[in-house]
């Protein structure tokens, strides 16, 4: 059935991806895309999607209560999936106000126009830092507690417990995914995986934080963004699923293993001071989304950072644009 979808920050990493796959697989949906196209939002991260008739780029702010309303009613708005984010956690916290405006006013912002719109589903597009650090052993499970520890963290807790309020006090349709770190295509190159092809590729040192032992669960940004259709499309109202590939590496498996496929040495690793409250460990159960969606991630880690690493090395000339923009 036709339906047209609004989705925030649609030329973000994410976001981009997700349009993406929309185009390639969904003829019946719509997109308005909503991006106020920061550092990390590019237009030409959809090139050759930009101008698809099923896809209208609105240049805009989710904080704005007008512009938002009158998208949700010129086009008869549905859904709206808001990918829309600060992300970078060194950025919140050397500055964390433009996070609060967007992932907690911008958020609340969506959530209002979209009750009084009277649209169909709410999804919160979100992330596994909200759970905090894990130790040793464990997963995290939709049930885990929250215990965010940078304001980047923070804010997106915060726009968890307003889905859920929207849900619990209004009835708006709220779904809530939980994801663990992407790798892939169209991801800012400040993020670990593109800065450290981007360096390596120029000899240039590649920074490892503190004793690089932190780990992470990592998921191909093309299996997330089947994972979030999945919940958007058969996911239960009120629900949260978390998305992940079972995929832990250390930073410094991570680095390494780029090194080595470039054929790069590994004396360009430089250790350098930890950030503040750096989480150790994350590590995502993902058996709700699998039994729930039939969700299953694809791509193994392997896989995922052959392709990652190929596509930035043919794809230099975006790489260049964007950091010139950013």
């Amino acid at each position: 059935m036709p339906q047209t979808i609004l989705i925030t920050g649609g030329c973000g990493f994410i976001g981009s991806n997700f349009i993406r796959m929309l185009i390639e697989n969904e003829p019946d949906i719509h997109i308005i895309n909503l991006d106020t196209l920061t550092y990390a939002g590019h237009k030409e991260s959809l090139a050759g999607v930009m101008d698809d008739a099923r896809h209208t780029f609105v240049h805009g702010d989710i904080c704005d209560e007008d512009l938002v309303a009158d998208l949700l009613k010129k086009h008869h708005v549905q859904g709206i999936i808001n990918f829309a984010a600060e992300s970078h956690v060194d950025r919140s916290i050397s500055g964390p106000k433009p996070f609060i405006d967007t992932n907690i006013v911008g958020a609340t912002n969506l959530l209002e126009q979209g009750l009084r719109a009277g649209i169909q589903r709410f999804m919160q597009v979100s992330t596994d830092e909200v759970y905090g650090s894990l130790g040793d052993e464990g997963l995290f499970t939709e049930d885990s507690a929250l215990e965010p520890n940078s304001p980047y963290s923070a804010s997106k807790t915060a726009a968890d417990h307003l889905a859920r309020a929207y849900f619990k006090t209004f009835g708006l349709d709220t779904v809530i995914t939980r994801c663990s770190n992407n790798l892939g295509p169209y991801q800012f190159p400040e993020k670990l995986i593109p800065l450290m092809v981007t360096n390596a590729r120029q000899d240039k040192p590649l920074p490892v934080y503190g004793d690089g032992l932190n780990v992470r669960d990592w998921i191909d940004v093309l299996d997330h963004c089947r994972g979030i259709w999945a919940a958007y499309s058969r996911g239960r109202a009120g629900e949260i699923y978390n998305i992940g590939a079972s995929n832990e590496r250390t930073n410094l498996q991570v680095v390494t293993a780029i090194l080595d496929q470039l054929g790069k040495p590994h004396s360009l690793i430089s250790f350098v001071e930890d950030r503040p409250g750096h989480d150790r460990r994350y590590a995502i159960d993902p058996t709700k989304a699998n039994t729930e969606l039939d969700w299953h991630a694809q791509y193994t880690f392997e896989a995922s950072l052959e392709r990652t690493i190929k596509w930035y090395q043919e794809n230099q000339d975006w790489v260049r644009a964007v950091t010139r923009e950013g």
